[in-house]
């Protein structure tokens, strides 16, 4: 295992595949509680994801905006992960159209019934969560 404060070209390639992510917000019950989520690896280094505004996540933040995702490669693949952990910033600009984009990247919008779907989130009010890394830690084997 390695730690750093910024993603490599080999964490890139993990974090740009179609995988969730695990979120864990500071502030949490105890034990932590991990969700499942939706996330991009944007090219100035953060990791995003997007919410709704009134979510329990983005409540905690809000008192205490430290936060950590990781992905793991699927089953079946040599052992992968890249963990990201630092603040967390609340955008209100830019949800829905990182929504879209990583609608296209986990599902297929040729579907309608996928396509409704992601009618239906950009319906709503999202906010974007970005990661701004302190610590990446990752293992390869």
């Amino acid at each position: 295992m390695s730690t750093d404060t910024s993603l490599t070209a080999d964490d890139l390639e993990l974090l740009r595949r179609p995988l969730h992510g695990f979120l864990t917000v500071a502030a949490g019950p105890v034990p932590p509680q991990p969700r499942p989520v939706w996330f991009e690896a944007a090219d100035d280094g953060t990791v995003q994801l997007f919410t709704g505004p009134d979510t329990l996540k983005v409540r905690r933040l809000r008192r205490d905006p430290r936060a950590s995702l990781v992905v793991a490669a699927p089953v079946g693949e040599r052992e992968h992960w890249v963990a990201v952990a630092g603040p967390v910033t609340v955008e209100a600009d830019g949800a829905h159209e990182l929504a879209a984009r990583l609608a296209a990247r986990y599902w297929d919008l040729d579907d309608p019934v996928r396509a409704r779907d992601l009618t239906a989130i950009l319906a709503e009010d999202q906010v974007r969560l970005v990661i701004h890394p302190e610590q990446v830690s990752r293992y390869r084997y």
